[in-house]
């Protein structure tokens, strides 16, 4: 029997639950990193909302998680995992690290997108009596939903490799299948597919990104 005959249910497997892993934690991410992104940019000196103690505590959780590889995050985290999933293995164990990861990344991204707004679009709409919370979510984030596409897509792709790196710690999907069967079992041709299908994911998310953001910004 040609090996791949027993490969490829195992590889269709992985594809599934790297999918799996990607959608589940960009939605949440996706979701609480613009919350936390537009109420750190909202809580800045001088803006929106300002709040120093607000805009302290998560610019410091942020600037706490961020810079920590995240092949050490995902063993950092494993007591939250555990906490969440009851298990530190498995797809669903593996979708909480990238998460908590992605959250606060795209919380910067967000951040520093709003922050590129010109204030004089805010000051404007300010002027003709617009509320608070109605020049944030109506006028800073529309104005910025294009460079947000190219963020979230941006993220997208981050995700899929946090995705695969949590493969080598027992998370399942390719990264797992490129551990198991190529790297462990020397075959150059699982590791190969592999990447390759990793690289038809990317570059699908990136042209679908590309192509989000420069409709936006053609309205």
């Amino acid at each position: 029997m040609n090996k791949w005959d027993t490969l490829t249910p195992v590889l269709l497997q992985s594809i599934g639950e790297t999918v799996y892993m990607v959608a589940v934690s960009l939605l949440i991410s996706g979701v609480a990193g613009l919350v936390i992104g537009a109420l750190l940019y909202a809580t800045r000196p001088g803006n929106l909302f300002e709040n120093r103690v607000v805009f302290f505590v998560a610019n410091l959780v942020i600037n706490v998680i961020r810079p920590i590889p995240f092949i050490i995050f995902l063993t950092a985290v494993a007591p939250v995992t555990r906490a969440v999933t009851g298990t530190t293995l498995g797809t669903d164990a593996a979708i909480v690290p990238i998460t908590i990861m992605a959250t606060v990344v795209i919380a910067r991204v967000v951040e520093q997108n709003l922050v590129a707004v010109d204030p004089g679009t805010v000051e404007a709409a300010r002027a003709v009596g617009a509320r608070r919370i109605g020049v944030l979510f109506g006028v800073v984030i529309p104005e910025a939903l294009a460079p947000l596409i190219l963020g979230y897509t941006f993220m997208f792709i981050a995700v899929v490799d946090m995705s695969a790196m949590a493969g080598y710690i027992g998370g399942g999907g390719l990264g797992n299948f490129a551990i198991i069967y190529g790297y462990q079992q020397f075959n150059a041709q699982a590791t190969w597919v592999t990447v390759a299908i990793i690289v038809v994911i990317v570059q699908a998310g990136q042209l679908l990104g590309n192509a989000l953001a420069h409709r936006i910004l053609r309205r």
